[in-house]
């Protein structure tokens, strides 16, 4: 049997980034060929992405890449299980591969996206690109989405510290003023952007509380009726974008911003790392000390 040194371990952990006590072990069962071990931590990334894949990732970042003339912008969310692992080199160094390989190649949808090899002179697909960093980070790594956007005028972009990403699209060509409610957007979070756009249903439903409510008071009935359509028009305007305070300057609205500029937007898309995802308690201590306990 091939005696594995102190360097070959070192070779194989710089090609690879895996543990030391892993590439020990690989080297050790391909006994000392460097390729074969390489395999051999490829295999177990699979079976550890495998047995990862339940588990829930609501940690991560956004991150938005955009071409040089504005008029095409591509935004990710990269999820992983703990803040911790989105902070790691690896994890940073992966979602800033994947922006840059989709921008360049246009993608538009995740389905593209994760097909699209992972940088130039590699062979893997980004997918497994995605697959071999659970090997090295030890956790499940999701790119859950991606949206792209091209317009034929400019688009604006503004990513809030990698936890919330916005892309806008506005009728007119102003890079500034796109990117200012882009901001907007990322501290208001409207959930439309006119108020005839929200659903007959979302109204009726947030009438049927705001009477519920007021019915309480013991009013009389037109005066009720009046109480509910201004909490109605307070709540229409609380969520559509052009009726929303500017977040730079709350004497005006966003439509009011918009209309001065002579310009409107067609449509946003804001991201917010792990929204909509049921997060799951685990008691990491716990989980090491069983693995502990399994390995004795």
């Amino acid at each position: 049997m091939t005696v594995i040194t102190a360097q070959m371990v070192k070779e194989l952990r710089e090609r690879t980034g895996v543990g030391m006590m892993e590439c020990k072990k690989a080297l050790q069962e391909a006994d000392g060929n460097m390729e074969t071990a390489i395999d051999v931590l490829r295999k177990a990334g699979q079976a550890k992405a495998a047995k990862k894949a339940g588990r829930t990732a609501a940690e991560g970042v956004i991150a938005i890449a955009m071409t040089d003339d504005n008029k095409f912008a591509l935004m990710v969310e990269v999820n992983s299980e703990t803040d911790f692992a989105a902070k790691d080199a690896n994890f940073k160094s992966f979602v800033a591969q994947v922006v840059a390989a989709g921008i360049a190649a246009k993608a538009e949808t995740l389905e593209q996206l994760l097909q699209l090899n992972y940088a130039e002179g590699d062979e893997r697909t980004i997918a497994k690109a995605c697959e071999d960093l659970v090997t090295k980070i030890g956790e499940k790594i999701q790119l859950r989405r991606a949206v792209a956007i091209e317009s034929t005028t400019a688009l604006g972009s503004y990513c809030h510290a990698g936890r919330i990403g916005v892309l806008v699209r506005l009728s007119k060509d102003n890079v500034e003023l796109a990117k200012d409610v882009a901001m907007h957007i990322a501290a208001s979070k409207p959930e439309v952007i006119h108020p005839e756009d929200l659903s007959a249903e979302m109204i009726e439903k947030e009438k049927a509380i705001f009477m519920a409510q007021a019915e309480q008071s013991g009013k009389p009935k037109e005066i009720l009726e009046k109480m509910i359509m201004g909490k109605i028009n307070k709540f229409v305007n609380e969520i559509s974008l052009v009726g929303q305070p500017f977040v730079k300057d709350p004497a005006v609205t966003v439509g009011d911003l918009l209309k001065q500029a002579g310009a409107s937007v067609t449509s946003f898309v804001r991201f917010e790392v792990g929204e909509g995802i049921a997060k799951e308690e685990v008691d990491f201590a716990a989980e090491v000390e069983a693995q502990v306990r399994g390995n004795q």
